[in-house]
């Protein structure tokens, strides 16, 4: 099977590979806006979790970035 547009298959078998992919994550995560991998968000976006299941999960974090990314995506979800 052919992965889709949006992505990226990154080999992490070597310790230039691992820093390569750790560098690509850092910057879609920065200019994107984006995080790589959110189980949150993506178990908000599967219908798995509601929105007030997520704003239980990020209470505990809403000081920090991660928190408050979530408290966004949230946000942006119940807009559309």
């Amino acid at each position: 099977q052919l992965l889709g547009r949006g992505f990226a298959w990154l080999d992490t078998g070597t310790h230039d590979s691992l820093s390569e992919a750790s560098t690509f994550i850092e910057v879609i995560e920065k200019r994107q806006g984006l995080k790589v991998a959110c189980l949150e968000g993506i178990a908000l976006r599967q219908g798995w979790i509601s929105p007030e299941e997520m704003k239980a999960l990020a209470g505990p974090m809403q000081k920090n970035q991660y928190g408050q990314y979530l408290l966004k995506v949230i946000d942006e979800l119940s807009i559309k």
